[in-house]
C-alpha cells in the first residue's frame, strides 16, 4: 500500500498538466475538497493542491507540443540520469532530459516503449506527496494498454518492480510491488493489458469517503463520467472520471482490509 515513507520505484509524486489551471483548480477545488496554493513567481505559473495543510499533487500550464490534459504520475528514483538513460537504452524515451527543478529534487518526463508516459523524480528537499491513501489522496496507480511482459520488462528493469496476478471476474489483474519489503504492503498499483482500444497510459486513483457523491459533484461542475460508480469484490466501489479539459482520474472507496 503507498506511504510516504519513498523507496525505489514508489509513485511519490502527481501532478496535472491543464489548458487552463485556475479552472481546473477550481472543479478539484469542488469535488474532492483539496486547497489550491501557488508555487511562487519562480515556478511559471505552477502550483500545489493540499488538503489540511499536507500536499497532495500539483497542477500546471501544459509545456509540451501537442500535449493534452492528463495527470503523470512520478516514480522515486535515486538517480534520475541513470535511470533516463537505462529507459532510452530499454526502448522508451526521454521527452526532457533531468533537470533540476530549483533545489526540490531533479525531474525527467519519460514515455515507455508502448506509449504511456510518466515521469521520474530525484528527491532533493522535496520528497513527495505528503498525504497518501487517505480520502481525497492518491491510494493506487494503473498502467493500461500495455502488454504485461513489456510492462515488467521495462519498469522492472528500471525500479525492480514485482508483479503477481491475481484472479478477478473476468480478468487476471497483475499487481505491482516496490522490491522493498513484503510484497503485499509494497504494493502500489497493477496493470491492465486490455484498455477497450484506449491508448496505453497511467491513472490514479484517488480514496474517497464516497465514491457516489464524488461522481455527483463531478458531473456538477462539468466532469464527465467515463465508468459509473460499481463495486468490485474485495477491492471496493470505484468509478473512472474526466476533468472538464479531459484529464482522466480514478476514484475508489476502497473495502477495509483485514487484519
Amino acid at each position: 500500500m503507498l506511504s510516504t515513507d519513498y523507496v525505489t520505484g514508489a509513485p511519490n509524486w502527481l501532478d496535472l498538466g491543464s489548458p487552463d489551471t485556475s479552472a481546473a483548480a477550481a472543479f478539484y477545488t469542488a469535488v474532492l475538497g483539496w486547497d489550491f496554493q501557488s508555487a511562487g513567481p519562480d515556478a511559471g505559473g505552477y502550483g500545489l493542491f493540499t488538503q489540511d495543510g499536507k500536499t497532495i499533487g500539483g497542477i500546471g500550464p501544459l509545456t509540451e507540443e501537442g500535449a493534452s490534459s492528463a495527470w503523470t504520475v512520478y516514480f522515486k528514483t535515486p538517480d534520475a540520469d541513470a535511470t533516463a538513460r537505462a529507459a532510452k537504452q530499454a526502448g522508451g524515451t526521454v521527452r526532457v532530459e533531468p533537470f533540476d527543478v530549483m533545489e526540490m529534487g531533479r525531474m525527467s518526463p519519460l514515455t515507455d516503449p508502448a506509449g504511456a508516459e510518466f515521469a521520474i523524480w530525484q528527491s532533493g528537499a522535496f520528497q513527495g506527496s505528503e498525504l497518501v491513501g487517505k480520502p481525497n489522496s492518491l491510494s493506487w496507480v494503473e498502467l493500461h494498454g500495455v502488454e504485461l511482459g513489456v510492462a515488467t520488462s521495462f519498469y522492472g528493469g528500471l525500479f525492480g518492480w514485482r508483479a503477481q496476478d491475481f484472479e478477478m471476474p473476468g480478468m487476471t489483474y497483475t499487481v505491482l510491488s516496490t522490491a522493498e519489503g513484503e510484497q503485499q504492503d509494497a504494493s502500489f498499483g497493477g496493470v491492465v493489458p486490455d484498455s477497450n482500444g484506449q491508448d496505453p497510459h497511467w491513472i490514479a486513483y484517488f480514496e474517497v469517503a464516497d465514491a457516489d457523491d464524488i461522481v455527483a459533484k463531478a458531473r456538477q461542475h462539468g466532469g464527465t463520467v467515463l465508468m459509473p460508480a460499481a463495486d468490485v469484490p474485495q477491492v471496493g466501489r470505484l468509478a473512472w472520471l474526466a476533468d472538464p479539459f479531459g484529464a482522466p482520474f480514478a476514484i475508489i472507496r476502497s473495502e477495509p482490509q483485514a487484519g
